[in-house]
């Protein structure tokens, strides 16, 4: 009788242990989930926002086109760009590099007042006020599943469900070697 007891009670704790390390299991990738899901929805709203940005700025483009006495295309390189395979990182990039660039057109041209090139360039704002929020939202979460990804015992849940590190949005690793991250 007290040797199945003494079974019973050994048999009963493992229980206990097992359910409570299927508890965190599923907690741990239930987590990583909702961090994948939330990555991915912002992943999303930066695709979207670089593409409504990317035909803004083809439109002023053209309307400076207009404006301009020479034939010279200025915006070859932007055009190019929807036919790029390049990330939304260097994208972002380079449509900054072109809104500086139709900024400077607009104030050489003397095109401040126009409503319809200051219309487009108030809609840009707005995408890059979302475009901020999105990229800054995508950076927290990558960087809450970087650290469950590392951490032990997560890192083994991580592992088997084949989460890896991610770079942030700016393409930056800060656990590289490559000090070069800071530069632009």
């Amino acid at each position: 009788m007290v040797k199945n007891m003494l079974w019973l009670s050994i048999f009963l704790v493992i229980l206990i242990i097992a359910c409570l390390i299927g508890i965190y299991y599923a907690i741990s990738f239930n987590t990583l989930n909702d961090l994948k899901t939330k990555i991915h929805e912002a992943e999303v709203i930066i695709d979207e926002a670089l593409r409504t940005k990317y035909d803004t700025l083809m439109r002023v483009s053209n309307h400076i086109r207009a404006h301009m006495d020479n034939n010279k295309n200025y915006f070859r390189e932007y055009e190019k760009l929807k036919d790029a395979n390049i990330s939304n990182f260097d994208m972002d990039r380079k449509l900054n590099e072109g809104y500086t660039l139709i900024l400077k057109m607009i104030d050489d041209l003397k095109l401040n007042n126009d409503e319809e090139i200051n219309q487009e360039l108030e809609q840009i704002k707005r995408l890059d006020e979302k475009l901020t929020a999105a990229k800054n939202y995508y950076n927290k979460n990558t960087s809450e599943e970087n650290a469950i990804v590392r951490k032990f015992p997560t890192n083994i849940i991580a592992k088997i469900h084949g989460f890896k590190v991610k770079l942030f949005f700016d393409g930056k690793d800060m656990d590289d070697e490559i000090i070069d991250d800071f530069k632009m």
